[in-house]
């Protein structure tokens, strides 16, 4: 674990270089299924909408996924807007690490004020076919909006999408089996 730490703060690092008046907070979640399923899951834009269910459409827009650089948009009703619109999120990959298991991605423009968020997600193997799911974020602070409700929002929202993880390589077992 000790060795999955220090990769861990270096993927950290490499996303984060050295930005400390960000909020920030964290979730994790041990999911009963080996990591060699959970990674491909977790990495591939196409599948996101399997395990974040608040997201309706992932639209690549600039790059190659996996490649640091790479662009993305995600809209859906991740977070309640007047009217029902839909929120909207541009999201740039700044580090991935398939050998560490972590990636990093910077929220570059939205329509919900999260502009410059980074979030970095880890997998660590837990042993006996679990792996266990480390969410971190860090967002700019917010005019109006009290630093504790945003982060425990984000919080439940993540740990939200960890959960339905199992779940969704459980039922595409299922499907292989038929």
């Amino acid at each position: 674990m000790e060795h999955d730490t220090l990769e861990y703060r270096h993927c950290m690092s490499m996303a984060y270089q050295g930005k400390n008046e960000k909020w920030q907070g964290s979730v994790g979640g041990l999911v009963d299924a080996p990591m060699d399923k959970v990674w491909p899951l977790l990495t591939q834009s196409k599948r996101l909408q399997e395990w974040m269910p608040m997201v309706e459409r992932c639209t690549n827009i600039a790059g190659d996924e996996g490649i640091p650089g790479y662009e993305r948009v995600v809209s859906g009703f991740m977070f309640p807007l007047k009217d029902g619109e839909r929120s909207w999120i541009k999201e740039k990959l700044l580090s991935m690490d398939p050998s560490a298991h972590c990636y990093s991605y910077k929220l570059e423009a939205s329509n919900v004020g999260l502009d410059g968020s980074i979030n970095t997600l880890k997998l660590v193997d837990y042993g006996e076919d679990s792996t266990l799911i480390q969410w971190k974020f860090e967002i700019n602070p917010l005019e109006g909006v009290c630093e504790e409700s945003i982060i425990d929002y984000l919080g439940f929202l993540y740990k939200s999408c960890i959960n339905r993880i199992e779940g969704v390589i459980e039922v595409a077992a299922e499907s292989k089996q038929v």
